[in-house]
C-alpha cells in the first residue's frame, strides 16, 4: 500500500520539523517546514520508491552536496542534505512561489518580468556552468520566486542523479520534462549548458505566449517535435511582444547547440541589453 505523506507531519529530521505537505515531483515529495535557525525551510523527502534504491539514494545525496556548493543569489540555497529514520532529505529555502504557479493564476508574464527571470536565470546558469554543473530539468516548476520577487533556481542535480542511476542500473525512469526537453535531450546525445539554455527557451516562450511551443500527448511525438519541427514564432501568438524577445527566444530553440547563445553569460548580457531598451514605465 502507498505511504501517505501526510503520516510524516510533525516528524523531526536533521532539526528540521516537518509542518505542512505542499506538494511533489517525480521523485520527492515537497514540505514547508521549520528549524529553531529559520521559520520556513522547504524539505524535499525521496518517495519510497527512490529511497529504497541505494544506488539512487546515493547518488541523489552525491548530486545534492554538489548543488549546495553552488553559492549564487539566483539559486535557492540548500541548508542539509541527509538520511534520518530511514528516510532521504534536503532542506533548502523556502520560497512562497513559483513561475509555474503564477502563470497559472495571471497567464503570461509581462515584457518587463519575463526579461528579468530570463537575466536572472542566465547568471545562475552562468554560474553553475562554470562550476561544471549542467541542471538539465529547467522548467517553471523549478523557477521559484522569493518573497523579494527575485527568481531563484531549484533542483540542481536530481536529473543528473537519475540520468547515472538508470544508465548503471538499465531501470526505465523518466528523465527530465518531455515538453521542456533539448534536441539533444531527446535523442540520448552528450549535454552541455546550452542544452539548459534549449529549456530555458521553452521556459520564456510559455511565459511569454502562454503556450508551449511543442504540445503531445505522446512522448516519442514530442520528442520528434523538439529535433525537427520550428516552433511558432511568439510574435504571431502575442503580437505586443517585442521583436527583440522574439529573436532572443527562438534563438535559444535552436535546434542546434552551436546556433544557440555559445554560454549563458551571453544570454545574460543580451538579455539586459533588451531590457535598458524597454519603454520606462
Amino acid at each position: 500500500m502507498a505511504l501517505d505523506p501526510e503520516q510524516f507531519l510533525h516528524l523531526t529530521l536533521g532539526g528540521f520539523t516537518l509542518d505542512e505537505f505542499v506538494g511533489h515531483g517525480t521523485f520527492a515529495w515537497v514540505f514547508r517546514g521549520h528549524s529553531e535557525e529559520s521559520a520556513s525551510v522547504a524539505l524535499k523527502l525521496l518517495t519510497p520508491r527512490y529511497a529504497g534504491e541505494p544506488q539512487f539514494e546515493s547518488r541523489f545525496r552525491n548530486e545534492a552536496v554538489t548543488a549546495a556548493r553552488l553559492d549564487h543569489p539566483n539559486i535557492v540555497r540548500i541548508l542539509d542534505v541527509g538520511s534520518e529514520q530511514g528516510l532521504t532529505y534536503l532542506a533548502m529555502d523556502f520560497c512562497p512561489d513559483s513561475l509555474a504557479n503564477r502563470m497559472g493564476r495571471e497567464g503570461p508574464l509581462a515584457e518587463d518580468l519575463l526579461l528579468q527571470v530570463s537575466e536572472e536565470m542566465a547568471g545562475a546558469l552562468s554560474f553553475a556552468h562554470r562550476a561544471g554543473v549542467i541542471h538539465r530539468d529547467i522548467k517553471p516548476d523549478n523557477i521559484l520566486l522569493s518573497q523579494e520577487g527575485k527568481s531563484v533556481l531549484a533542483d540542481f542535480g536530481i536529473a543528473k542523479a537519475a540520468s547515472a542511476f538508470v544508465s548503471a542500473t538499465g531501470k526505465n525512469m523518466t528523465i527530465g520534462t518531455p515538453h521542456y526537453l533539448s534536441p539533444e535531450q531527446a535523442q540520448g546525445r552528450q549535454l552541455d549548458g546550452r542544452s539548459d539554455l534549449y529549456s530555458l527557451g521553452v521556459t520564456l516562450y510559455r511565459s511569454a505566449t502562454g503556450t508551449l511551443p511543442f504540445r503531445s500527448t505522446d512522448w516519442y511525438e514530442l520528442a520528434r517535435m523538439h529535433v525537427e519541427d520550428p516552433p511558432v514564432p511568439p510574435r504571431k501568438i502575442r503580437p505586443e511582444l517585442s521583436e527583440p524577445l522574439e529573436r532572443m527566444i527562438l534563438r535559444l530553440l535552436a535546434k542546434h547547440p552551436a546556433d544557440r547563445f555559445a554560454s549563458a553569460k551571453a544570454l545574460q548580457k543580451e538579455t539586459a541589453r533588451i531590457r535598458a531598451q524597454l519603454p520606462i514605465r
